[in-house]
């Protein structure tokens, strides 16, 4: 079982449960590069030097500051920080629940697996797990992770829980500041319809295992390269030509996917026919036949 990141209790109302969170995604895959001296080859270290007398600092006298005026600092210790113990330290409390629909992806921060710690924890967990897949539905609750308190939404994955941080509003830059300058553009319908249709013929469902990290990929191939003493060559991406007219590309890129004018869809035409007036609903009844006298 991996290192877990967070040990806690998950709590629902009365119920609660032993729970640990561990990180959803790893970067130790990722090649990584050391600093070297050029003229050596040996690697540097970093050393912390006093910005006044530029001698080096001891780590046992390293202390975190706040600034509160111009080289003015309060020192704080770790122990100050670790007496700051809300309830959120060691308790994620679900204090809502909510579609996750109406969770705005540019919240999303880091996932994680939130997974019962022992097996006492097993039965409660899977009440609230089971709770919120049956009722469609993700908790919000809140959470200390390296020591900031962070918004944290749970949903329901396998067996366990996926539990995201999410940023504060505060956090996010409200979209209005960008788009603002874009202006509205009435597009001809064959322009849209050759669009959809391409859409259309590239559509699938998501695979991320088709897809590859072409830049780690280059990078091992280069140092693979120069480990063996052998030259690597960079192919040269071509740019993208300019666009002039934008009805021409996109045929052009129709018949590159293999599509034809037939398929676009073009918007039906208003009938030029008057509707039939409809029959009043007392001529529609028919009228019962008169009996013969006998």
């Amino acid at each position: 079982m991996p290192r877990s990141t967070w040990k806690g209790y998950l709590k629902l109302s009365l119920v609660s449960c032993a729970v640990a969170l561990y990180n959803a995604t790893s970067a130790a895959e990722r090649v990584s590069f050391n600093t070297l001296n050029r003229k050596t080859g040996n690697r540097l270290k970093q050393q912390m030097l006093d910005s006044v007398t530029e001698e080096p600092v001891d780590p046992a006298d390293r202390v975190k500051g706040y600034q509160v005026g111009k080289g003015q600092y309060v020192m704080v210790e770790d122990e100050d920080l670790e007496k700051l113990k809300i309830e959120s330290t060691k308790m994620i409390e679900i204090e809502a629940f909510v579609p996750q629909a109406e969770v705005d992806q540019i919240y999303l921060d880091s996932p994680y697996y939130l997974a019962p710690d022992d097996q006492v924890a097993q039965e409660a967990f899977a009440v609230i797990r089971d709770a919120m897949a049956a009722k469609e539905v993700v908790g919000i609750g809140r959470i200390v992770l390296a020591r900031r308190e962070r918004m944290i939404m749970l949903a329901p994955r396998g067996k366990g829980i996926l539990a995201t941080s999410l940023r504060y509003p505060y956090e996010v830059r409200q979209d209005a500041e960008y788009f603002t300058d874009i202006t509205d553009v009435k597009l001809p319908d064959e322009m849209m319809g050759i669009a959809e249709v391409i859409i259309e013929r590239k559509s699938g469902h998501f695979d991320p295992a088709k897809f590859t990290d072409r830049y780690e990929e280059a990078v091992v191939g280069m140092l693979r390269a120069k480990q063996a003493g052998q030259a690597f060559d960079v192919p040269e991406t071509p740019e993208p030509s300019k666009v002039v007219n934008i009805m021409d590309a996109l045929k052009r890129s129709l018949e590159a996917e293999g599509g034809g004018a037939a398929e676009i869809r073009r918007p039906r035409a208003p009938s030029k026919k008057p509707a039939a007036a409809e029959k009043p609903a007392a001529e529609a009844v028919r009228k019962p036949k008169a009996r013969k006298a006998r």
